[in-house]
């Protein structure tokens, strides 16, 4: 009908609105997207590998999530991951995300800040934040447990965020400090 279905120009061949180019392999040596890009696939094979064939002991692949502010400014988000599925009622919800702030952008005292969410009960809430004065688990103050497992005891450590309790190497509440109740186990 008339339409142009794809451009070859010096160098580039463009695919135009609507039309699809189908192949087996496609090989490139960069792509350039101006706009935003789905990759899609309808099985449950890796969806986007990264992969490295280097033989040297430096660091790869990488991947670099980079905002290239012309006006950089503190707390400018930095770059989000987001895990997300469906719901029984075909609704789409965020059940894990993770972000990156920049807290601090004056050169040479540059801060940064990371933060894990997750979703509990339709609301979500900061699991953990690594700020560069503090790591903090459960900001939010939701009612979620702490536990550091031990190659022999499963409650090394135990915070139960339900009961403000913390125990160590045991479960159960013998005494407390600066009104913490904690019990000690009795490891003898």
């Amino acid at each position: 009908a008339g339409a142009k279905d794809f451009v070859i120009t010096a160098n580039t061949f463009t695919a135009e609105s609507g039309s699809t180019i189908a192949a087996q392999a496609l090989t490139a040596t960069s792509i350039d997207a101006t706009a935003a890009s789905t990759i899609t696939t309808a099985d449950n094979l890796d969806t986007l590998s990264l992969i490295s064939t280097d033989a040297d002991a430096n660091v790869g692949p990488n991947l670099k999530l980079y905002r290239n502010s012309g006006s950089p400014a503190d707390s400018d988000s930095l770059g989000q991951i987001f895990f997300v599925g469906r719901n029984d009622n075909s609704q789409d919800f965020t059940a894990f995300q993770m972000n990156a702030y920049s807290t601090d952008v004056s050169d040479g005292t540059e801060d940064g800040t990371f933060r894990m969410y997750a979703i509990q009960g339709g609301s979500q809430h900061i699991v953990m934040q690594i700020t560069p004065t503090e790591t903090v688990f459960n900001d939010g103050s939701v009612d979620q447990d702490f536990r550091v497992e031990s190659n022999g005891n499963a409650n090394a450590i135990f915070v139960n965020g339900g009961t403000d309790q913390v125990t160590i190497g045991a479960s159960g509440v013998s005494s407390s400090i600066a009104g913490i109740p904690f019990y000690l186990a009795d490891t003898s």
